[in-house]
């Protein structure tokens, strides 16, 4: 098959603009905080940005890269238009590279570019993969910046790969979320590099005003990943075993159902987990369900799921256990989960929160809304073969 830069280049050369062009910005208000590099966003030209831009050399580098996602409001789900997203990277050597004969504004970077979300909140960029520092020292990344169009500006995290060994694991602990984690996990499409990364508006940015609502706090939130974790498994196909179901299990959709012993409804559970064996069996392996049960009691615990499992005739279903949400030898205290939720649903893909309900009763209403947000948050990118792994 012809290199499909080829087959792209027709579409994407609409989108690459002229480095030199003299660029307008909308006046802007730094929140979240010092930001040195925020000055490299301005000399766009708003009414000009369109969602798809082309940074210079991606038809001739060697690791071609596409980025794409949606930017979302503050409250994770609804598609924020108009958003521009700005980013800058080193070339495939590691370094900064200013064109020859120019002076460029801001970042003063050969390698950068900008995009104006659309009506559905969507961006993309073709890019390369940046070479890391000289010194060896620093994973890979690409730096963006968002401006809102009501002049908010902040950084957020930068754009990480998921592969690079650099990337180690007390890195990924440290990272602040801002915006959702920036870490992406590439898919090969012919000779290009394909991720995804959505950006919620505000996330973890000190200082940015939210409307907070009267929901118990409990887990991570909606576009950050979700941490490996260890639980005991009673029943399911890795029963007698402890198994992190994220990290097993994580490519596609997965859904964390946590309760709490003490403020158990086990009739609730059930009718919960009824439905979840259901859609589990419809969506066969492109869906993994696991109970995760706090319990200190652990022969108590296996007793209870035992059987559940057998009473349900579970079959995809995994039930599993810590001693408490706050146990940190199975790194479960990493999720958050609040113990006086009488439950927590956390539904990922591809090891990232894509949304999350708190003591959610079980009710043919809210079993639609799960199955409805399963289809909005499918995503073909990651039915493609992956590239790399970024396990140690």
């Amino acid at each position: 098959m012809k290199c499909m830069i080829h087959l792209l280049l027709l579409l994407i050369v609409t989108s690459c603009r002229s480095q030199t062009e003299t660029r307008t910005s909308r006046p802007s208000q730094v929140v979240g905080g010092p930001c040195e590099i925020c000055d490299a966003i301005k000399g766009y030209d708003y009414e000009s940005l369109q969602a798809v831009d082309t940074l210079p050399d991606f038809a001739q580098s060697t690791e071609p890269l596409k980025i794409t996602g949606t930017v979302y409001q503050p409250d994770g789900k609804t598609p924020a238009a108009g958003v521009v997203l700005y980013i800058y990277q080193t070339n495939e050597k590691g370094e900064y590279q200013r064109p020859p004969g120019q002076n460029r504004p801001g970042a003063a970077t050969y390698h950068q570019g900008w995009v104006k979300t659309d009506a559905k909140g969507q961006y993309t960029f073709y890019t390369f993969l940046p070479g890391a520092y000289p010194n060896g020292r620093e994973a890979r990344h690409i730096h963006p910046l968002i401006q809102e169009p009501d002049g908010k500006l902040y950084w957020i995290d930068a754009y990480l790969f998921d592969h690079d060994p650099l990337l180690k694991t007390e890195i990924r602990k440290q990272k602040e979320n801002r915006g959702g984690s920036g870490i992406l996990r590439l898919r090969k499409q012919g000779d290009l590099l394909v991720g995804r990364r959505d950006i919620i508006l505000g996330l973890n940015i000190p200082g940015y005003a939210k409307t907070t609502g009267s929901v118990l706090a409990s887990g991570p939130q909606i576009g950050e990943d979700v941490f490996s974790f260890t639980p005991q498994h009673v029943w399911g196909p890795d029963a007698g075993t402890k198994t992190c179901p994220v990290c097993k299990y994580g490519r596609y959709h997965g859904i964390l159902f946590t309760v709490g012993n003490d403020r158990a409804d086990w009739q609730d559970v059930a009718n919960w987990l009824t439905y979840f064996e259901e859609v589990s069996h419809q969506r066969q392996e492109y869906l993994k369900v696991y109970m995760i049960y706090a319990n200190k009691d652990s022969k108590s615990a296996e007793k209870q799921l035992s059987e559940l499992g057998r009473k349900l005739d579970l079959e995809r279903v995994a039930l599993t256990f810590v001693p408490s949400f706050s146990d940190k030898a199975s790194e479960v205290d990493l999720l958050e989960i609040n113990p006086q939720a009488a439950n927590t649903i956390i539904l990922y893909r591809n090891s990232r929160i894509v949304d999350k309900y708190v003591d959610l009763t079980a009710t043919k209403e809210h079993f639609d809304l799960i199955t409805t947000r399963l289809d909005e948050t499918a995503d073909d990118i990651f039915y493609l073969p992956a590239f790399g792994s970024g396990k140690e």
